[in-house]
């Protein structure tokens, strides 16, 4: 699963204004009703849901809200560089200024699974996010996310 089948240039956005992690979740799942189609309460009670089980602020400034939803087709992806970081309740409790929402069918096991997988471990290259928090376009952020050359090189 690579990131560029979760993402569009559309759905990375540069600078969004928030000034909470409420907030954050309520723009990102008002963003992804867009995209998806489906109601942006659900998609935001979905992810408020899955922050009460554990904080999906990975550390580092990332976080990686996610869901599973009913009537969605395929894996969806949101990228937003805060233009303030807010407190996310991250694990290393460092405020979060990048965050990639990922949205997956009910069915989605594996898939689901790997893409996490495929996002954490790009936002965990410390290089990769010092890039991304000085880039000012989306297109200039879709292309950081979706560059494979690093990770084929490592493997």
């Amino acid at each position: 699963m690579e990131i560029s089948n979760l993402i569009t240039p559309a759905s990375v956005i540069p600078g969004l204004k928030v000034t909470s992690k409420k907030q954050a979740l309520q723009e990102l799942s008002r963003l992804s009703a867009e995209i998806t189609g489906l109601d942006e309460r659900t998609v935001f009670e979905i992810l408020i849901e899955r922050e009460r089980l554990g904080t999906t602020g990975v550390g580092g400034g990332v976080a990686i809200p996610h869901g599973k939803l009913p009537g969605l087709k395929k894996l969806y992806g949101l990228f937003a560089r805060l233009e303030q970081p807010v407190d996310y309740d991250a694990v290393d409790e460092q405020p979060v200024d990048l965050i990639f929402l990922l949205l997956a069918p009910e069915t989605a096991g594996a898939d689901h699974l790997k893409a996490l997988a495929r996002v954490s471990r790009k936002l965990r290259d410390k290089d990769i996010c010092e890039k991304l928090r000085g880039s000012e376009s989306s297109e200039a952020l879709y292309s950081l996310l979706t560059d494979t050359t690093a990770i084929t090189a490592a493997l």
